[in-house]
């Protein structure tokens, strides 16, 4: 069975996760310093979702048989505390979720900048060591961003450093397995924010570890992820009901739509809203994981897979948000287009390539707005916990 240890448990995809991986017969265990839950107060905000303590979460995952109780919440750059949680659990794969996951948050302030690259950059690190000396065998999933590679110009490839370095030679019939070598290179970084750069930062970090101590690692290249982990409202929620943010800081762009339609208020798109993103439901994401946990990279390999089911321009979003508020009984949205506060191309070429999970079997969901149909149905019952005084963006790149 394959034990799996999910760094960043509580928050917004690792939560979700863990109760699939359950139901899947996989054995979990799972750490997080509830970060997310501090960051997001600090914003002015809260999940519009309601959801349990942290306690009362982990006393529902206990109910499932091969979930294995943890230790008291860490911060993971202790380097000799998450040594010792790799000892006691020895995890066959790590999903690596627990970093702070904003762009506007990182440019907020010299505090928030700061905290935001030491906790990344300094967690990963001190999880490299540990995994080293504790069981470097384990397959690393670290989720990273497509925000990493900016909007380059060019096509933007998947690919991966096989195990002897990026010197040797290719095999020939890499390309069945849906591999682009990229020459044993990463693919250059443009990042677009101090947390992307963060994000960089690891991504080279992790490559080096894979290529000097022989682990393995998949770096997820992750497009801006919506929606909740449930098509309706669960009977059981809170306990099964993940977070949901929705302000300038920790809301993805669909999610803060959502919000801005069950409240009535305009649909604040970005400067032209012709930036171009790769986009996909919670329940792919975790479809995703999973095929990345089945089937793991060789020892000392470091792959790279851009994980999106599709792309879209943020206007096209919005568009689909407002004719989903219809159809849930919203009224009529209204888009309203403000200045951009992020330096970033309005227009620009955006053709990365997502075929690895195609390959592994990813099958997306076959109906985007159905899945902003579904949130809005959910969503609109919590509509008093929605504070519209923290969605509109006060933090400037400038």
């Amino acid at each position: 069975m394959n034990r799996v240890l999910i760094l960043g448990i509580d928050g917004y995809i690792g939560y979700a996760l863990a109760m699939e991986l359950l139901k899947g017969g996989y054995e979990v265990c799972g750490l997080d310093n509830l970060s997310r839950r501090r960051l997001v107060c600090q914003a002015g905000s809260d999940s519009l979702t309601p959801i349990a303590e942290f306690s009362t979460r982990t006393t529902y995952l206990r109910g499932f048989d091969n979930y294995i109780d943890s230790p008291a919440t860490i911060n993971l750059s202790d380097f000799y505390l998450t040594e010792r949680v790799l000892r006691e659990y020895k995890p066959d794969t790590i999903v690596h979720l627990a970093e702070q996951p904003s762009a506007p948050w990182s440019m907020k302030g010299p505090r928030q900048c700061i905290d935001t690259q030491v906790s990344n950059i300094a967690g990963t690190l001190a999880l490299l060591w540990a995994m080293r000396s504790q069981c470097p065998e384990a397959h690393l999933i670290k989720l990273g961003t497509m925000g990493e590679y900016g909007t380059p110009n060019c096509d933007i490839p998947e690919g991966f450093i096989p195990p002897n370095g990026p010197n040797c030679l290719i095999p020939e019939d890499t390309a069945i397995l849906g591999k682009c070598p990229m020459h044993g290179l990463p693919f250059p970084r443009q990042p677009g924010s101090f947390y992307h750069l963060s994000k960089v930062h690891d991504s080279y970090n992790i490559e080096f570890a894979c290529k000097t101590w022989d682990l393995r690692s998949t770096d997820i290249m992750q497009g801006v992820v919506f929606g909740l982990n449930h098509p309706d409202l669960p009977q059981d929620y809170p306990l099964s009901l993940t977070r949901f943010d929705y302000d300038q800081y920790f809301g993805t762009a669909i999610n803060r739509f959502c919000a801005q339609a069950i409240l009535g208020i305009p649909l604040t798109v970005y400067g032209t809203g012709e930036m171009v993103r790769g986009f996909l439901p919670l329940k792919d994401s975790i479809q995703c994981i999973t095929l990345l946990i089945e089937n793991p990279p060789a020892f000392g390999e470091y792959r790279v897979v851009n994980q999106f089911e599709n792309t879209y321009t943020i206007e096209e979003l919005a568009t689909e948000v407002e004719i989903a508020a219809v159809d849930v009984g919203l009224g009529v949205a209204e888009t309203v287009h403000i200045t951009n506060p992020r330096t970033e191309s309005q227009k620009h070429y955006y053709n990365p390539s997502h075929q690895t999970l195609f390959d592994l079997g990813y099958q997306p969901s076959p109906n985007i707005y159905q899945e902003i149909v579904n949130t809005l149905k959910v969503l609109k019952n919590f509509k008093s916990r929605i504070n519209p005084n923290c969605i509109q963006p006060t933090t400037k790149w400038r």
